[in-house]
C-alpha cells in the first residue's frame, strides 16, 4: 500500500513540476491557431437562440411537438451546410423491439383542464347554517375554477395520460405507493392526491382500489435546494405499460399543501378533469447530419456529437441546452472548414438528435424510414432524399463511431446551482477519449479564472451576453442517466465524452427556463466539445503519441487524486462474507484501468507502436506481493465465467422498459436479484448490476468481476454478484463459459 501511495504521490509531483515550469499554459493537443480559431467563431449568444426556438416546443417523443422540434434543428443544419441532413423514424408501437428496449408508443395530448368545481346555490328557499348546502327545492350551480391548464403550461399533463372527462371527489392518500396508504379510505370513483410519481401509484390507486385519475406533487431530485420553492411543477410521467390506463395532473406543493389542509379539516373538494391525449403508433425520430471526412479510408469512421431532444416544455437546460451546444458546434466546424482556418479532418464527423435513451437505442440496433420534411422540390409533395455512401444505420453505423461527445444540460447559470461535469467513462471501458475531453476542460477551467481573477487571459472564453465566473469543471467518475450509457454499454463499446450539469435546482421544472441559461456556460461547452471532437476526428499517428504523454501529465493526476480519497473510504471496510483485503482490490483493480489508457490509443490509431502506461506498480516487490495476494485464485462459484451474447444489444434498464424486470416476471421461477437492491459506497443496484454485465467477456470469472466493480461502485458480496450473473444467464443474455 505505501508503494501505492509513493506512485501516486510522485506522480503528483511530476505534473505540478511541469505545470509550474510551463508558466502561461499553452492550449493542449490542437494547435493554437485551431484553438484561437474555434474560440473566436463559437457563439454563445447564437446557441442560445438556438435553445429559445427548441424551448418553445413540447418534446414528447413520437409527438408532433419533437417532430416540430427537430424541422427546426435541421433548417438550421441546412442553413449551416451541413450534408445528409435526415430525420430517421423508427416505428414506435408498443411491440418493436430495439436491442434492450420495448419501444413505447407515440403519445400526443391536445387538452388538459383540471377545474375545481365550487357550487353556488340558487333557489327561493334558505341554506343550511353553514351556508354550503341547500334546502329541498334549491338548485346549484357550479363554478368551475382553473387549477391546471396543458394548453398554457403542458408539464401539468403527466405523459402517457389518456382521455378523460371525469367529475370526482379528491382524496388525500399521502405517498400513495404503499397499500397502507389507502387504508381506511374509499378511493373508488374518486381522484387521489399523491406525493409520488404518478406511475408509482397508478397500478395500487387505479387497478386494485378504484380510483379515475391522479393529481400528483411529487417533489424534484434531492439536492441542497429540494423542496425550498413550493411554486415548482415537477415533470410527470405514468407507466406507459401499464394496464391500468389512467391521467395525471401536476401541481406545485403550494397547490397540494392547500389541497389537503382543506381536506383534513372535513371540507369536500371535488374537481373536473378533462383530458383529450393518448398513445398512438408512431414513430422514434432521429435527426442526423454530417461534416464528411477528407481520407478516402478514414472517412468512413465517424466520431459522433450526441444530446437528447425531447423534454418537456420548456426543458431549457435539459436538454435544450445541449441541442443548441452541438448545433454550435456544427456551425462553427462546417464555417471554418469552408473557409479553411480548420483543415477538413480525416474522419467523418456526425451530429445527432435523438429521443433519449431509446432513440438511441433504435439507431444502433434498427432499420429506419425517412420522414418528409414540410417543403419539398417535387411536384408531388414528396422530397427525392440522396444521402452518400457514408449513411449507414444499425449495428453498421455502431461499428464505425470510434467515439462521441454527448452533452446533456451543459448551460446551467447561476440560478440553477449547476456544476460542469467532465464525466469519465466506466471502468469496463477503459479509453483515453474521456481524458482528452478533461485536457481542454481544465485549459479552460484555467484561462477562465485568470480572467475572472485579473481581468486579463488570452483566451476567456466568454460570451458578451454571458458570465465571466470561472468555469471549475469537475473531472468525474462515471455516472449513469443519459445516452452515454448506451454507447458505453458492452454490446457497443463506444467510449462516449460526458459532458453534463448537477445539480440543478430546476430540471424537470417549469422554471427550467431559458433565462436560467448561459451563454458563457454554452460557449465553453461548446469550445471543450467542439476541440475534442475534432481532434479526435484528425488524430493520426503523431497526434497518438503526443495525447498518451500529455494525459499521462494531466489527467492520470486528477484520478489518482479521487483514488486517494476512495482509498480512505476503505479503511476497515469489511464484509464478513469476504476475505480479501479491499485495499488490495482497489489497488489492483484501478492499477489494471491505468494500464489500459494509453494502449487503447490504438482503437482508433491502430498504427501505434504498442503502448504501456507510466502507472506501474508492479516493479516494486512489496507492492508485487500485494498484488499476488489480492489476485488469489478464485474459488467455488468465484471461478464460474460468463459470456455476453451477441443479442440484445443496449444495456438492460431504459427508460419505460426494464427489460431485466420484464423477464424475470415472465419467467416466475427466476427471482428478481439483490444485486438491484444493493447500495455500496460510491454506487447503487443500476451501477453495479450494468458494469457486471459490462465485465462479462469470458476471459473475467465471477470473482474477478466481483472486484472490479468493487473498486469501481465499493464492496459488495461475490454472492450477490453470482446470483445476478446466474439470473440473466437465464433469461439468456449471458452464457456460461464451459
Amino acid at each position: 500500500m505505501r508503494a501505492f501511495v509513493r506512485v501516486v504521490l510522485a506522480g503528483i509531483g511530476v505534473a505540478l513540476a511541469l505545470a509550474a515550469a510551463a508558466g502561461a499554459q499553452k492550449p493542449p493537443l490542437l494547435p493554437e491557431k485551431d484553438v484561437a480559431a474555434l474560440a473566436n467563431e463559437l457563439s454563445g449568444e447564437a446557441a442560445k437562440r438556438n435553445l429559445e426556438g427548441i424551448a418553445r416546443f413540447h418534446r414528447q417523443r413520437g409527438s408532433s411537438g419533437f417532430h416540430e422540434a427537430a424541422e427546426l434543428v435541421a433548417e438550421r443544419l441546412r442553413a449551416y451546410g451541413l450534408s445528409d441532413v435526415a430525420i430517421l423514424q423508427f416505428p414506435a408501437d408498443g411491440a418493436t423491439m430495439y436491442g434492450t428496449q420495448r419501444s413505447r408508443p407515440a403519445w400526443d395530448a391536445e387538452v388538459g383542464r383540471l377545474y375545481e368545481l365550487q357550487p353556488e346555490i340558487e333557489g327561493t328557499g334558505g341554506a343550511s347554517p353553514d351556508g354550503k348546502t341547500a334546502w329541498a327545492g334549491d338548485s346549484i350551480l357550479w363554478n368551475e375554477k382553473l387549477l391546471a391548464n396543458y394548453e398554457a403550461e403542458p408539464i401539468v399533463l403527466a405523459e402517457d395520460s389518456e382521455s378523460a372527462d371525469v367529475k370526482a371527489d379528491l382524496v388525500d392518500v399521502g405517498e400513495g405507493t404503499k397499500q397502507s396508504d389507502y387504508a381506511g379510505k374509499d378511493v373508488k370513483a374518486k381522484i387521489v392526491l399523491v406525493g409520488a410519481q404518478p406511475g408509482a401509484v397508478q397500478d395500487l390507486a387505479v387497478g386494485k382500489f378504484g380510483a379515475v385519475g391522479i393529481v400528483s406533487y411529487v417533489q424534484n431530485q434531492k439536492t441542497a435546494w429540494w423542496g425550498e420553492d413550493e411554486n415548482l411543477i415537477r415533470w410527470g410521467h405514468l407507466e406507459t405499460f401499464s394496464a391500468n390506463k389512467t391521467f395525471a395532473f401536476m401541481v406545485s406543493l403550494k397547490t397540494a399543501r392547500a389541497m389537503k389542509g382543506r381536506l383534513a379539516n372535513g371540507e369536500k373538494i371535488t374537481l373536473h378533469a378533462v383530458v383529450k391525449a393518448g398513445q398512438h403508433p408512431g414513430f422514434y425520430e432521429v435527426l442526423t447530419a454530417l461534416i464528411p471526412g477528407a481520407d478516402p479510408k478514414l472517412k468512413f469512421e465517424e466520431i459522433a456529437f450526441s444530446c437528447h431532444l425531447d423534454h418537456q416544455r420548456p426543458g431549457a437546460n435539459d436538454n435544450a441546452s445541449g441541442c443548441a451546444t452541438i448545433l454550435e458546434v456544427a456551425r462553427t466546424l462546417q464555417k471554418l472548414i469552408n473557409e479553411g482556418k480548420l483543415a477538413r479532418p480525416a474522419r467523418t464527423i456526425r451530429f445527432i438528435f435523438p429521443p433519449e435513451i431509446e432513440g438511441t437505442l433504435a439507431l444502433l440496433n434498427g432499420q429506419a424510414r425517412f420522414s418528409q420534411p414540410s417543403h419539398s422540390d417535387n411536384p408531388d409533395g414528396s422530397e427525392t432524399i440522396r444521402f452518400s455512401n457514408l449513411f449507414l444505420l444499425g449495428p453498421e453505423l455502431a461499428k464505425r463511431i470510434k467515439a462521441v461527445v454527448h452533452m446533456d444540460m451543459v448551460g446551467g447559470g447561476p440560478e440553477t446551482k449547476a456544476v460542469f461535469h467532465v464525466t469519465r467513462g466506466p471502468m469496463s471501458l477503459p479509453s483515453f477519449v474521456h481524458d482528452v475531453a478533461w485536457a481542454f476542460a481544465e485549459w479552460v477551467n484555467e484561462e477562465s479564472y485568470k480572467f475572472a481573477a485579473t481581468g486579463k487571459a488570452e483566451y476567456p472564453v466568454v460570451a458578451p451576453e454571458g458570465g465571466k465566473e470561472p468555469l471549475r469543471a469537475e473531472y468525474s467518475a462515471y455516472t449513469m442517466g443519459s445516452d452515454h450509457d448506451v454507447y458505453q454499454d458492452s454490446s457497443f463499446g463506444i467510449p462516449a465524452i460526458y459532458l453534463n450539469d448537477w445539480p440543478d435546482r430546476y430540471i424537470h421544472t417549469n422554471f427550467d427556463t431559458a433565462a436560467n441559461i448561459d451563454p458563457t456556460k454554452l460557449k465553453r461547452a461548446a469550445f471543450i466539445g467542439a476541440a475534442s471532437g475534432y481532434f479526435l476526428a484528425k488524430m493520426d499517428v503523431s497526434g497518438a503519441l503526443g495525447t498518451t504523454g500529455f494525459i499521462a501529465d494531466q489527467a492520470g493526476q486528477a484520478r489518482m487524486v479521487q483514488n486517494l480519497q476512495r482509498m480512505a473510504a476503505l479503511t476497515n471496510f469489511d464484509l464478513s462474507s469476504e476475505t480479501v483485503n479491499e485495499h488490495d482490490v482497489f489497488v489492483v483493480q484501478t492499477s489494471k484501468y491505468e494500464s489500459q489508457i494509453r494502449p487503447s490509443v490504438k482503437r482508433i490509431v491502430p498504427q501505434v507502436s504498442e503502448l504501456q502506461d507510466s502507472w506501474d506498480i508492479n516493479g516494486d516487490p512489496a507492492g508485487q506481493a500485494r498484488i499476488s495476494k489480492a489476485e488469489t485464485k478464485a474459488v467455488g462459484e468465484g471461478l464460474l465465467k460468463f459470456k455476453r451474447r451477441t443479442e440484445p444489444r443496449g444495456p438492460l434498464v431504459v427508460f419505460g422498459y426494464d427489460y431485466f424486470e420484464v423477464e424475470w416476471v415472465k419467467l416466475a421461477y427466476v427471482k428478481k436479484p439483490q444485486l438491484l437492491e444493493y447500495v455500496g459506497l460510491w454506487g447503487a443496484g443500476e451501477e453495479y448490476a450494468y458494469e457486471v454485465l459490462n465485465f462479462a467477456d469470458g476471459k473475467r470469472n465471477a470473482r474477478e468481476i466481483r472486484d472490479a466493480v468493487s473498486a469501481e461502485y465499493g464492496p459488495v458480496p461475490l454472492e450477490l454478484v453470482v446470483e445476478y450473473l446466474r439470473a440473466l444467464e437465464k433469461i439468456g443474455v449471458i452464457e456460461r463459459m464451459k
